[in-house]
């Protein structure tokens, strides 16, 4: 599927269920071999710890493109912002703008609550260009990573 019948694919957010807590988590794993990988830091071990610790299904939404599951989205509420916890597409279909077509979605849930949305992306990684571009302006750095805020009412438009 080429680049242009992607942006016009049906793309869906389903819910999860407990029982796909194994497949997420090996595509998670697979989504950001590359980047870990780059820094030194890829450890299949502690990447299953991490999201198994913090796994909602009821938080988390397949990414379907034409039916097939091609990556997975969580957005967990809080009190002053939702947090983007996890936007994770297979290396298949990265780079094609599957993950800016998923904001599209995100971006009026959370403008109708009223709240910023807010995530964090692995330092080094190309996601961090990624969400500049789709409106997120850098907020802080970790040792690790660097966050951003998409905030209420940002014009997507540029997307």
């Amino acid at each position: 599927m080429g680049i242009q019948s992607l942006k016009q694919a049906l793309l869906e957010l389903i819910p999860v269920s407990d029982s796909d807590r194994e497949s997420l988590v090996l595509l998670r794993i697979e989504a950001m071999r590359e980047s870990l990988e780059r820094i030194g830091r890829f450890d299949p071990v502690r990447a299953r710890e991490r999201f198994e610790s913090g796994f909602s299904a009821v938080e988390t939404r397949h990414i379907l493109l034409e039916g097939e599951r091609v990556g997975f989205v969580t957005v967990k509420p809080h009190a002053d912002h939702l947090l983007l916890d996890h936007l994770y597409i297979h290396p298949d279909f990265q780079r094609r703008g599957l993950g800016g077509r998923v904001l599209e979605r995100l971006f009026p849930e959370a403008d109708a609550v009223g709240l910023p949305l807010k995530v964090g992306a692995l330092r080094g990684s190309a996601s961090n260009r990624f969400y500049a571009r789709h409106g997120f302006v850098q907020v802080s750095e970790g040792e690790w990573d660097i966050y951003y805020v998409r905030p209420v009412g940002k014009d997507s438009s540029a997307i």
